[in-house]
């Protein structure tokens, strides 16, 4: 468990670190705790990671804000001092992919849409009806973050999220996460690297098919790459007259658009 001397400490080396490389800018340091409570560096990412959502809710500082301002020449606006940590908050990623499937990508078109929402959560999305999921980039589509006084809060809160979520036309690790959510170590705090292997039956998740599954997702990604290069693409009927021409652009890969990675 996280405690206040802990995130002291890590505080500390993360200035450290960033001052001797002379980084200037959002950046995120990351640590593994062992055992015995000693924390060792993992790595440096030189840009906001993903789950920044966590640390804007129990803080109150809008992180993106910050980060164009000091790239605009423009110091902070606060002090570390100024910084408070209020609540508990925790980020689930959801992924286009099927937990039965051994998480293989799942790429599709988004047939209906319908995101959580209430006090204390977040969503951070660009998914719409009719919205093209690929399989050539990252699989998270969608990340819900929640605030909550403490834990015992916040948990039961995220599983209600994720309960309402709904995406349909494409596979989500959704039931998976909602599956973390009920195990009793999980909400007590007692987790590890290997968490998911050890305390999480993915029977109901395993098809038993790999092989199988192994070959098809060949042939679709083969058949999808090939029709990309002859330039054949394929916009859903039911929403071809819903979808403007932005978006449309971004679907055929003529704009710019086409080429953003999804939440990264």
């Amino acid at each position: 468990m996280m405690t206040e001397q802990k995130r002291r400490s890590t505080g500390q080396e993360t200035v450290k670190a960033a001052k001797a490389a002379k980084y200037v800018s959002a950046g995120t340091l990351e640590f593994l705790v062992d055992k015995s409570g000693a924390f060792h560096f993992l790595e440096m990412n030189t840009r906001l990671q993903v789950e920044h959502l966590i640390s804007e809710m129990v803080t109150g500082v809008d992180i993106v804000k910050e980060q164009i301002r000091i790239a605009a020449g423009e110091r902070l606006s606060y002090q570390q001092e100024d910084i408070a940590i209020s609540g508990h908050a925790f980020n689930c990623r959801i992924n286009a992919e099927n937990p039965s499937k051994n998480f293989a990508p799942s790429p599709g078109t988004v047939t209906d849409l319908l995101l959580p929402g209430g006090p204390g959560v977040r969503v951070d999305t660009g998914l719409y009806v009719g919205c093209n999921i690929p399989l050539l980039y990252d699989s998270l589509i969608a990340k819900i973050a929640v605030w909550g006084r403490d834990r015992t809060e916040a948990i039961p809160r995220m599983k209600n999220a994720l309960e309402e979520l709904r995406i349909d036309g494409v596979e989500t690790t959704t039931s998976f996460l909602c599956k973390i959510l009920t195990d009793e170590d999980f909400r007590k705090g007692q987790i590890h690297t290997c968490f998911v292997d050890e305390r999480i039956d993915d029977s109901a998740f395993q098809s038993g098919n790999t092989m199988e599954d192994v070959a098809v997702l060949s042939a679709v990604l083969t058949n999808y790459l090939s029709n990309r290069r002859k330039g054949a693409i394929v916009v859903p009927s039911r929403n071809r007259s819903r979808l403007s021409s932005w978006r449309a652009s971004g679907l055929t890969g003529n704009s710019s658009l086409g080429n953003m990675r999804w939440m990264r």
